[in-house]
């Protein structure tokens, strides 16, 4: 069977195609694109038109796609942005008479487990582990052993919200950094648990990996499973916030334009997340919700 899941995120929307067969999955396609579509969701409670419209024409172009590689299944599923947006219910309609795809908006524990199952099933960590999956407007942390999350936590902020919230200077003023790091810091100090290994998802994470690694053009085998130390989150953390956003783009290939403006607040997390933590070094993990979704019909889980 092969099936199609798209993953419509606060900050990306992602497509993966995948052969399923005899419980075993090949990936025959992967596309992503920044649509922002959470950009001013908290603020203004809803959408902005001018986000749906680049969004929708993304999954017109991923039908196109799909179309083209006759998939028997699609799933479409949306998080943060559509949980908390006013007009979550005219957006799945355009998407509906434009696409023919019905939305499916996830819960945190759903998103959470996915990523997890995804990560478990691809990486295999060992013990007690954290699957912290960064998104736009959330992020989750599941946590658990093998292929059962046995707890997940949803944080309802992101790297796009951060960002809006902490970082209005370009680049960021030493002041705005520190009360974005006390902020993160506070409330992840609630979720530390004692864990044997750590993986962080999303392309905050993924980026660095590949500014670490030398990557360029970003492939996905290249990056799945590596690891990043602490010190070099914080080196790299360093660099991008003495650079204006237009200077990170222009300097690092690895980094997109609209990530450009995102990028600080997703390191400045991922750097509290480890220290709360006590962690020296995070895996980086490649495959998350849209994977978790093809995993659990390869195996038959519920998720």
């Amino acid at each position: 069977m092969r099936i199609a899941v798209i993953d419509t995120g606060s900050y990306s929307v992602r497509l993966t195609v995948a052969e399923v067969k005899d419980s075993r999955l090949n990936i025959l396609l992967e596309k992503g694109y920044i649509t922002s579509l959470g950009s001013g969701v908290k603020k203004e409670g809803k959408l902005r038109s001018d986000r749906i419209e680049e969004t929708l024409r993304v999954l017109e172009d991923y039908r196109r796609e799909i179309d083209k590689l006759g998939v028997d299944r699609v799933v479409v599923v949306a998080t943060e942005a559509l949980r908390r947006a006013r007009n979550a219910e005219e957006f799945i309609e355009l998407v509906r008479k434009r696409t023919g795809f019905e939305v499916r908006i996830l819960s945190p524990e759903e998103e959470g487990r996915l990523a997890f199952l995804a990560t478990a099933y691809s990486l295999r960590p060992e013990g007690y582990f954290v699957v912290v999956d960064q998104g736009g407007g959330s992020t989750e942390f599941a946590f658990g052993r093998d292929l059962k999350p046995q707890e997940v936590i949803s944080l309802p902020f992101g790297i796009v919200d951060l960002t809006e919230r902490f970082l209005r200077h370009d680049p960021p003023l030493e002041e705005e950094l520190l009360s974005l790091r006390a902020f993160v810091r506070d409330r992840v100090l609630e979720l530390k648990r004692n864990v044997d290994d750590m993986i962080g998802l999303g392309g905050t994470i993924t980026t660095v990996a590949a500014l670490e690694y030398g990557v360029y053009p970003y492939d996905p085998l290249k990056i799945h499973g590596r690891e990043i130390s602490l010190s070099a989150l914080k080196r790299w953390l360093g660099e991008l916030v003495r650079l204006t956003l237009a200077e990170r783009s222009r300097k690092f290939r690895q980094i997109e334009d609209r990530r450009a403006e995102v990028i600080p607040a997703g390191v400045a997390m991922f750097v509290e997340i480890m220290e709360v933590f006590e962690r020296e070094r995070i895996k980086v993990g490649d495959w998350g919700v849209k994977h978790g979704l093809i995993v659990s019909c390869a195996l038959g889980a519920s998720v």
